[in-house]
């Protein structure tokens, strides 16, 4: 740890050449594709912010709301001195809600793929939070990811918020809730999950009238271009968000305007009219499927704290002690 900073570096890769890498293996797919994980530069971290404000956009504020009024009872998993550990912290916003009622908290540890980003984050909530100790670190939290050894044996609760699940394919999701469980000294995981609802809602919440999301979601050719030596017309590029109700998800899709080949590291992607990237998915859960998802990853849903119409649930998991 340098500078009060955990890094994870990627085996064998620098960030562009895992980059590169990806993008070139999506892109080279029958069904072409790109990892959402690379939307968050420091600008799509930004551009993700200013969604999260959009009127459309209604799981920020359910999920602040069910975070306020359940402040004291969340905070509260957290022993005396024991840690808050967040996956894909963003600004922390939200959890501002459990550290100011969470007073015994003896860290925050806020884990986010995006640098720069979580340094300003950090350096902002000591600020705020000067009795706290704030420990970033630069890790994917899609990949298992190492915490500071001083926390090994600290008993911590997770932190999940922003329905970020919902972005993972089950086996994904499936596999990082079995890598927090493998955490040691961890109580309890919180975890944010938007649930199945009114189709035209769910649609609007990914496709708003200012097109902030078509940006953030454009916003990964933008970094094609600069950091993997691709040439995408970004204009070229429309952006489509549908509801796919087989697999209860909204699916947000970059459409090729027309025939076109584009170079990446030096390697032509041919598209074709209407040929779609498949950039992102929002999984929704009912009761039941957030159940199975936790059994299958070993935890229990202790709780489950919602709005008034059920839109949105955080669910208190506990692991499960099997004899």
């Amino acid at each position: 740890m340098m500078d009060g900073v955990l890094r994870i570096p990627a085996v064998n890769l620098t960030e562009t050449d895992a980059l590169i890498a990806d993008a070139l293996n999506g892109l080279t797919a029958s069904s072409k594709s790109l990892s959402p994980k690379w939307l968050y530069d420091h600008h799509g971290s930004a551009l993700f912010e200013q969604i999260t404000q959009l009127p459309e956009y209604y799981p920020t504020r359910t999920e602040a709301g069910i975070l306020h009024d359940n402040a004291a009872a969340l905070s509260g998993l957290v022993p005396a001195n024991g840690a808050l550990v967040e996956l894909g912290s963003g600004a922390s916003v939200k959890t501002r809600t459990l550290l100011n009622a969470g007073r015994h908290f003896g860290a925050y540890v806020p884990i986010d793929i995006s640098r720069d980003f979580l340094l300003e984050t950090a350096g902002d909530l000591r600020t705020r939070y000067p009795r706290l100790s704030i420990v970033p670190v630069v890790a994917d939290f899609s990949a298992p990811v190492a915490l500071p050894r001083e926390l090994a044996t600290t008993p911590k609760v997770g932190f999940f918020p922003g329905s970020t699940i919902g972005n993972l394919a089950p086996d994904r999701a499936q596999a990082l809730l079995e890598g927090v469980r493998a955490w040691g000294g961890i109580g309890a995981f919180i975890v944010g999950m938007d649930m199945v609802k009114d189709t035209s809602a769910l649609v609007a919440a990914y496709d708003d009238a200012q097109g902030v999301t078509a940006q953030f979601i454009r916003n990964i050719l933008v970094r094609l271009n600069r950091e993997a030596q691709a040439n995408f017309n970004i204009d070229a590029f429309k952006y489509r968000a549908s509801w796919n109700p087989a697999l209860a998800r909204i699916d947000m899709q970059l459409v090729s305007s027309h025939e076109q080949v584009v170079t990446l590291a030096g390697q032509a992607i041919t598209f074709e009219a209407q040929e779609a990237i498949h950039v992102s998915a929002a999984r929704k859960y009912t009761p039941d499927s957030l159940r199975n998802l936790a059994l299958s990853a070993g935890w229990d849903v202790a709780a489950r704290h919602t709005d008034a119409s059920d839109r949105f649930s955080v669910a208190v998991l506990t692991p499960v002690h099997r004899p």
